[in-house]
């Protein structure tokens, strides 16, 4: 199966899947005139990928898991704890960005919006910050 066909079985763009080609991720076959063919297994670790990706997973945990998912005498607690880290990871961002929306509402509801030049929108953006 060629890169077009496995794009389009994986639903993932060539050039992403170049990319895990070209960082070792998935390793293709090369077809007589050069052109990379695909197998079963590897529309499979392509999948595998695209999942974990959907979910967040780095690169580098990818390369983790794909380990992992391949090595049949696999702990499962090892897998455990990179999802684990990953989930604790989410959850500090999602922390973040409900930070950041109460503050940000705060501000919109605090600004008149009318035709006066004072906004506490502006003028938080532009107080010094505290760290």
């Amino acid at each position: 199966m060629n890169i077009g066909q496995a794009a389009e079985e994986t639903a993932l763009p060539p050039k992403t899947i170049r990319y895990y080609e070209e960082i070792g991720l998935v390793r293709p076959s090369r077809d007589t005139n050069g052109y990379r063919a695909f197998s079963q297994a590897e529309l499979h670790k392509l999948r595998f990928l695209g999942r974990a990706r959907a979910l967040g997973f780095s690169i580098e945990n990818c390369r983790a898991l794909m380990a992992l998912y391949e090595d049949d005498s696999r702990a499962s607690a090892e897998v455990k704890a990179i999802a684990s880290k990953h989930l604790d990871e989410i959850a500090a961002k999602i922390a973040d960005l409900k930070a950041m929306e109460a503050t940000l509402s705060h501000l919109v509801a605090t600004c008149a919006g009318d035709g006066r030049p004072d906004c506490p929108i502006l003028a938080d953006l532009g107080a010094p910050q505290t760290i």
